[in-house]
């Protein structure tokens, strides 16, 4: 048998392949860990990773274990499955491979790779006797791997255009498979959205006898922002929450905490989980999230990364940056061929002094020289370069002001992040 990595990295060759057959038994072959603990499931396009963190913070200041599972990985695979707010340890999460391995054995085909991870993480959750499981879906809602695990909520974040082949080609229809996610007889808080996107989730709550929570409405918020960070004082329907300085950047945190305020204040009301004020305060204060407008220091140069991979979230990156500095600043640029390349770039580059268009480490990353040309086209006026490999395109900004930000693709984000200081 292959070392447990191998096998795991072997299954990427099989590609996407939405479904859940293949999860359902893969999960009865391993002994249905997922029926170990409650979990919560984050759908959504942008914010679901901030607003899974913000669960896991908020829910483990409450006293429960917790069990994270997000994607992708910025550096290294552990990332992806944390137990109380922590990595899982090599040895657990290669055991846990094993384990995995041995129960896709038994099935006709072998599982796909976010399928065999789902797994694993699922597993690893059982094995540290966790409470609660805050599970980030992969890729649309409704035939994702997390969505074979029953559970008692679900959050739904911004929904906006991505993975069109796989969810559809429009708001309506990517809405409708992030809404796939939601459970009979429970409850759905939904982010600010589109009249459109409430619409389909509040016709899937119908349909399976499930309430919706609006996160928006009802509520009574007071904003300020000052350095980047966002301080919100607010009074949901079922209490009062004063100065909560949120611990991500970013205004577009502001409806990212607001959704997470209100999931964990109605998990407290519904008697699903016992959360106190001090707790929701947790939630959104004393909550990291990598690669999500974090600051950091690559071989001496002052960056800011950002995994902004689509136009919505080009568009909070552009915004941040011409609030927090107003002024042009240099973007070393990396993106995936299969996004909306120009979306992306043409939001990035309304912010940037000057462009160096570089390959983040994944097969399916867009040329450069592509990515170059989509700046000439959309801003004239900006320098742009093709530099390789991501290093050297950062010492390559560097010579044109600082911060040097670094943007387009988590792949890319997780290799520079490799390289901090």
């Amino acid at each position: 048998m292959l070392a447990p990595r191998t096998y795991l990295s072997s299954l990427e060759l099989i590609g996407i392949k939405l479904g859940l057959d293949q999860i359902h038994a893969l999960l009865a072959a391993l002994d249905h860990p997922d029926r170990a603990y409650r979990a919560i499931v984050i759908a959504g396009t942008n914010g679901k990773g901030s607003v899974s963190a913000m669960l896991e913070r908020g829910l483990r200041s409450a006293g429960y274990r917790t069990g994270r599972y997000t994607s992708p990985h910025l550096v290294r695979l552990e990332e992806r499955f944390a137990v109380n707010g922590v990595d899982i340890e090599a040895e657990a999460l290669e055991a846990a491979i094993a384990r995995t391995a041995r129960a896709a054995a038994s099935l006709p085909a072998p599982p796909t790779f976010f399928e065999a991870t789902t797994a694993v993480g699922l597993d690893l959750f059982r094995d540290a006797a966790i409470d609660v499981a805050l599970l980030e879906v992969g890729l649309g809602g409704r035939l994702d791997a997390t969505n074979a695990v029953a559970a008692e909520a679900s959050v739904i974040t911004a929904i906006d255009f991505d993975h069109q082949q796989y969810l559809g080609h429009t708001i309506e229809a990517i809405a409708g498979e992030k809404a796939g996610v939601i459970k009979p007889e429970t409850f759905c808080v939904l982010a600010r959205n589109p009249p459109a996107v409430v619409g389909v989730v509040e016709a899937q709550c119908r349909a399976v006898n499930a309430d919706l929570v609006l996160a928006a409405n009802d509520i009574d918020v007071r904003t300020t922002f000052a350095d980047g960070r966002a301080r919100i004082s607010m009074r949901t329907p079922r209490r009062q929450h004063d100065d909560l300085t949120l611990g991500l950047r970013g205004r577009h945190q502001i409806d990212n905490a607001i959704t997470a305020v209100r999931a964990l204040d109605e998990l407290d009301a519904r008697g699903r989980f016992t959360v106190g004020a001090a707790d929701v305060r947790a939630a959104v204060e004393d909550v990291t999230w990598p690669a999500r407008l974090e600051t950091a220091r690559v071989h001496g140069h002052d960056v800011l990364i950002d995994g902004a991979h689509n136009a919505a979230g080009a568009a909070a990156l552009a915004a941040y940056l011409r609030e927090v500095y107003g002024r042009p600043v240099p973007v070393v640029l990396g993106v995936l061929g299969d996004k909306a390349l120009e979306a992306v770039v043409s939001r990035i580059a309304t912010a940037a002094s000057h462009v160096v268009c570089t390959t983040p480490a994944s097969p399916r990353a867009a040329a450069p020289a592509d990515l170059a040309a989509i700046v000439r086209r959309v801003a004239p006026g900006v320098g742009v370069e093709t530099v390789d490999p991501p290093v050297a395109a950062i010492e390559a900004a560097a010579r044109h002001g600082s911060p040097v930000v670094v943007a387009g693709s988590l792949y890319l984000a997780g290799e520079v992040r490799a390289h901090v200081s």
